[in-house]
């Protein structure tokens, strides 16, 4: 069986109605990334980044996967499936994708400030100032801000190092370290890419579908399935 691994970013989310970071402006719902996405803004006004990322957490539970989460869910029939998503969202999980590593961590997940291998489900309920974690600490949402290690990279580096495809699906490629596992798919892997968010192919050797993700991925799947 193939293994096919798909790397997303925020386009897919983005068309279930969840805004996206645009670095072009710095802003992400009217907010500074340095106010809300940084350890620096965590130490400042924890206050603010809690409630920052409880509103994105209602965002989260209101939206729905769509056609192209679906149909990377679908995939699973005929092939081993692996996901590795920029998105800290759980769109692909309550698609049916069973195999979903997050980069940049989740957002229905809490964790403790003092130790970050203590985490909590939410349930999608806000984070309030005060609870904390079996050692007494704050809970912060379980997000890699900037500036912050990125500890799962190790091991999505390891799975796009096996892909027999590879599929980018809704992502500039503009986020690092994220954007360097193109870096690592073997030569003889085919490769694909679905986006708005770039200008040409990240290299010569990708399948360029220039379609946003709910068009262009179902299509791709739809043909895969049908070999």
């Amino acid at each position: 069986m193939k293994k096919i691994v798909i790397f997303t970013g925020a386009g897919i989310s983005a068309e279930s109605g969840l805004k996206t970071f645009r670095a072009s402006d710095g802003l992400w719902e009217e907010h500074r990334i340095e106010d809300v996405a940084t350890p620096e803004a965590w130490r400042r006004d924890p206050h603010l980044v809690l409630e920052f990322y409880n509103q994105r957490r209602r965002g989260v539970v209101a939206a729905q996967p769509n056609a192209a989460h679906r149909a990377l869910a679908e995939l699973q029939t005929a092939a081993n499936v692996h996901v590795i998503t920029q998105n800290i969202d759980d769109l692909h999980e309550r698609a049916g994708s069973q195999q979903v590593l997050h980069l940049h961590g989740e957002i229905m997940q809490a964790r403790s400030s003092a130790n970050e291998a203590l985490l909590y489900d939410t349930r999608g309920n806000d984070i309030r100032w005060g609870d904390v974690c079996e050692l007494g600490s704050q809970l912060r949402p379980h997000v890699v801000w900037f500036g912050e290690a990125v500890p799962m990279f190790d091991k999505a580096l390891a799975l796009t190092a096996e892909a027999d495809i590879f599929l980018v699906v809704g992502t500039s490629l503009a986020v690092y370290p994220a954007a360097s596992l193109l870096q690592f798919v073997k030569p003889d892997a085919q490769k694909y890419i679905v986006t708005l968010d770039l200008t040409e192919p990240p290299r010569d050797d990708f399948v360029w579908l220039k379609e946003k993700a709910t068009v262009g991925v179902p299509r791709l799947v739809e043909q895969w399935l049908a070999v």
